[in-house]
């Protein structure tokens, strides 16, 4: 595709931590709404995990999707599939360096945290783990044939403040529900008066996750 029709397509992808070749685990974190690569990679100094690689893709004009993660999907194209594209593109070049799906943690924070619940759902298979802070699956209604595999038993993070003024408790529970159904063993963190942001509570068990994932035979 071209960049209009695959705007995230070229897009760069910003590295910290261990090499991908090698690392006992690889973290793929996603940035927020008019963020950058540069400000989700700096949540890695608080993972404090040895021998973890960290890759973060930058969003074309900052933003993965125009529209609001609960307007209908069609309205989020062609953003919303060429970022789940780049997703798959990275996963796949991070499995071509030898690390299987079973050592890669998808990351999100806010839109993010969308985009990383919405291609793990999509695609469920045993990841090292998927973490959704402040975030949930995508569109107006979610189409439960959209979401297809099986976690495995994949340990899935999924935290949110009750009040979050763009992350309708609802939806958080709807999130956690379809990845349970798909297998995961999904960890929901429902913060109360929480602002829009990440806290220690979440830092310390993405901490845990890659610990096991980076420690695993």
């Amino acid at each position: 595709m071209n960049q209009v029709n695959d705007p995230h397509g070229a897009q760069p992808v910003r590295g910290a931590g261990a090499p991908v070749a090698g690392a006992a685990a690889v973290m793929i974190l996603f940035h927020g709404r008019g963020a950058s690569a540069g400000d989700i990679l700096s949540l890695s100094e608080h993972f404090a995990v040895d021998n973890v690689a960290y890759l973060a893709p930058e969003a074309a004009g900052h933003s993965w999707y125009p529209f609001s993660f609960l307007a209908p999907a069609v309205q989020n194209e062609p953003y919303l599939t060429s970022a789940l594209g780049l997703v798959d593109t990275i996963i796949r070049s991070v499995e071509a360096e030898g690390v299987p799906a079973e050592r890669i943690v998808l990351f999100g924070f806010s839109q993010g945290a969308c985009v990383a619940a919405e291609y793990a759902a999509r695609h469920a298979r045993r990841y090292g783990g998927v973490v959704a802070l402040t975030g949930g699956l995508i569109g107006a209604e979610l189409r439960r044939e959209n979401y297809r595999g099986d976690f495995a038993g994949t340990p899935a993070l999924i935290g949110c403040s009750d009040v979050d003024p763009h992350i309708p408790l609802a939806r958080v529970r709807e999130t956690t529900a379809v990845m349970k159904s798909l297998g995961a063993a999904v960890d929901e963190r429902i913060y109360p008066g929480l602002g829009h942001t990440v806290n220690a509570d979440e830092v310390a068990r993405v901490r845990a996750v890659l610990e096991l994932v980076a420690r695993r035979d």
